[in-house]
């Protein structure tokens, strides 16, 4: 593909975002109870089909028929289909880095409470048949499907909805603070208040808010999808049920050391337990830890498609264990894998390959404000770079050091045009010029801005030192080797003006610990933000998640007990954060969120060297139903937007 198509083809989906994302949601007062996004079950289907595989089992008398096994009939959902109606049969295989790889199954099995529609400009009802909301956006009455079960056959109803909130969320069980979604602003003193979660009745709660929460729903989408758990399980490992010395023997059954980790995983990361049920269309079969990982259909999934057959079509996900990335081309080529994903830097090879190999490469667009950049740590602990990193002059120094061109050809395959990182045209946040800022290479002003820095004095091999005469060096700490060549450039050219760096390469598991004590002064970390208003935690410092900011969003998540206050630009961003919380109405939200964008472009702590690449979901050309335009985003749920239980296998 060439790159103007493909930059034309990702502003054009962009747009479809920006011109839904402006409709006011406030101008009905109101929302049917089940939306039009979701059709019921049409009056035409008589009888339920399934699986061949779970036909056998209700022959056999070990599980009950499909009828007993799904909502009421008009409370079942319908699922449309991409292209048509599936076959039932055949594994979808993929590889996996093992269990801290858990998203990788975690966001396509993802059942939501509500979803977002395909364009991403509002969210649809999912597990949740539908909700009601007030004039002001206070009070949220939500509905559930009747008769709805978890995997193993036990009622889903409002009492897990009601347990999760009260026993888990509120009380941190699985280590996360409670979500922001959670809370409402005072539009005049900045009061910040935790809604209330009460029963109306087995299949209905509401959800009332202080003041104002106009976006709520969408924020729940993002912030915590699922906002259930199975009281039924749950009540055999929580403490409070069992006491600690229980809980404790029970953890160490399952292989971990203290409860608290135990709580963790099987709060938050319970999808590659086989022993936890849950609502999605697969669930695990054996340990995660094993060469291949399994997820089989879960018989009492409450989802059909237009002529009643009961969804997924394929029977299972096996996930193959893959310790070196370069694992997962090689699988591909081979015919090992049938359906996933790539970076842009793939898209050479896998173009060319693409007939010989049988399958085809689907560019989904992605809301990236860069495809090769840095992020530098406004509150790394060491005084220096600490000082240095929150100097906008060092930041432009390291911006126009490098010859952006270079970077686009070496690093993007020339797919990332050679621009500042910033929110890409189309988008909610867009300003003209922005991509333009400190991007021209200037080695000359690069020099200038550094020594204006103070950053003069140099040791023998001529690399910087710090003002009081100490070693300068800017460690990048990376996850993967993924960006090896990008860095590599990077080091280059830093170096070209004195700045000494070092490259490290440690596990994911250990880049994530690192991110979150606060020990990382660089990484290549992204942004890829749909809409600050609907996903704020890469922009905004409410929690610890993203490197730039470190641990400002301690500060705000423990209220002020731990981490770093905020000032200047970023408290003022948390200001505007409030204020888009208390905003009542759309264009209130949209008015304070593009503060919140302006003051990323006037300080400009992403520096980006390539601008926006697609997402290359690679499907064989046996895998059908999978969508070829859409927006892949974590806020989307990346693969799982494209709604896989309706994915299936061609005979």
């Amino acid at each position: 593909m060439k790159k103007n198509g493909l930059l034309c083809l990702m502003i054009l989906i962009l747009v479809i975002i920006l011109s839904a994302c402006e409709s006011d949601p406030t101008a009905k007062t109101t929302v049917e109870v089940k939306p039009t996004p979701i059709p019921v079950v049409p009056q035409k289907i008589e009888a339920f089909k399934e699986a061949p595989m779970l036909t056998k089992l209700v022959s056999a008398g070990s599980l009950k028929a499909v009828t007993e096994r799904m909502p009421v009939k008009e409370d079942i959902m319908v699922e449309k289909v991409v292209e048509e109606i599936g076959k039932f049969g055949g594994d979808w295989k993929m590889p996996w880095g093992g269990p801290n790889d858990r998203w990788a199954v975690g966001q396509p099995t993802e059942e939501a409470l509500f979803r977002f529609n395909k364009d991403g400009s509002t969210i649809e009802p999912n597990v949740a048949k539908g909700y009601d909301v007030n004039k002001d956006s206070t009070e949220f009455t939500i509905y559930l499907r009747k008769g709805m079960k978890w995997s193993d056959g036990m009622p889903f109803t409002a009492d897990d909805v009601l347990f999760y909130w009260e026993y888990m969320l509120t009380k941190e069980t699985f280590g996360k603070k409670i979500y922001d979604a959670y809370y409402s602003i005072d539009p005049v003193t900045g009061e910040k208040a935790l809604a209330t979660v009460t029963k109306i009745d087995d299949y209905s709660f509401k959800v009332v808010h202080k003041y104002p929460s106009v976006q709520f729903l969408e924020r729940v989408a993002i912030d915590n999808k699922w906002f259930h758990a199975p009281a039924h399980f749950q009540k055999t490992i929580l403490p409070e049920f069992i006491g600690n010395d229980k809980a404790l023997e029970v953890a160490k059954k399952w292989g971990f050391e203290d409860v608290k980790s135990f709580l963790v995983a099987t709060g938050y990361y319970y999808w590659v337990y086989p022993q936890i049920p849950t609502v999605r269309a697969w669930v695990a079969k054996n340990d995660p830890n094993s060469d291949q990982f399994i997820m089989e259909r879960n018989p009492y999934f409450w989802k059909v498609d237009a002529e009643g057959n009961q969804l997924p079509y394929m029977d299972r996900i096996v996930a193959t264990k893959v310790q070196d990335p370069a694992q997962r081309i090689l699988g591909t080529l081979a015919g090992d894998y049938n359906l996933l994903d790539f970076d842009f830097k793939d898209f050479t090879v896998l173009k060319e390959n693409e007939k010989k190999a049988n399958f085809r490469v689907l560019p989904w667009t992605t809301p990236t404000w860069s495809s090769a950049g840095l992020q530098f740590n406004q509150t790394i602990p060491d005084p220096n770079l600490r000082k240095l990193f929150q100097d906008i002059k060092f930041r432009e120094a390291l911006s126009v050091a490098v010859d952006r061109k270079e970077i686009s050809e070496i690093a993007t395959n020339g797919l990332g045009a050679p621009q500042q990182a910033s929110v890409p045209e189309g988008l909610v946040g867009y300003q003209k010029g922005w991509a333009d800022q400190w991007s021209i290479f200037d080695k000359n002003r690069a020099n200038q801005l550094l020594d204006e820095l103070g950053l003069t004095k140099r040791d023998k091999n001529n690399f910087r030192l710090n003002a009081d005469g100490s070693d300068l060096t800017i460690t990048i700490i990376e996850g993967s080797t993924n960006t090896a060549a990008f860095l590599e450039l990077i080091k280059k050219y830093y170096e070209g003006v004195g700045i000494k760096v070092d490259l490290k390469v440690v596990d994911q598991g250990t880049h994530q610990e690192l991110k979150y004590s606060n020990k990382i002064p660089a990484t290549t970390e992204n942004i890829s933000v749909v809409n600050v208003a609907f996903r704020p935690d890469t922009l905004v410092p409410l929690r610890v998640i993203t490197p730039w900011y470190g641990h400002y969003g301690l500060y705000s998540s423990s209220n002020g007990k731990e981490g770093v206050k905020p000032e200047g630009d970023v408290a003022l961003i948390l200001d505007y954060w409030n204020k888009v919380k208390a905003s009542a109405s759309k264009e209130e939200i949209n008015k304070w969120s593009n503060e919140i964008i302006k003051l990323h472009q006037k300080n400009q702590w992403i520096i980006g060297y390539a601008g926006p690449t697609p997402r290359l979901v690679i499907a064989s050309n046996k895998v059908g139903n999978v969508p070829k335009d859409l927006v892949y985003a974590d806020e989307f749920r990346s693969l799982g937007h494209g709604h896989p239980s309706q994915f299936f296998i061609k005979p």
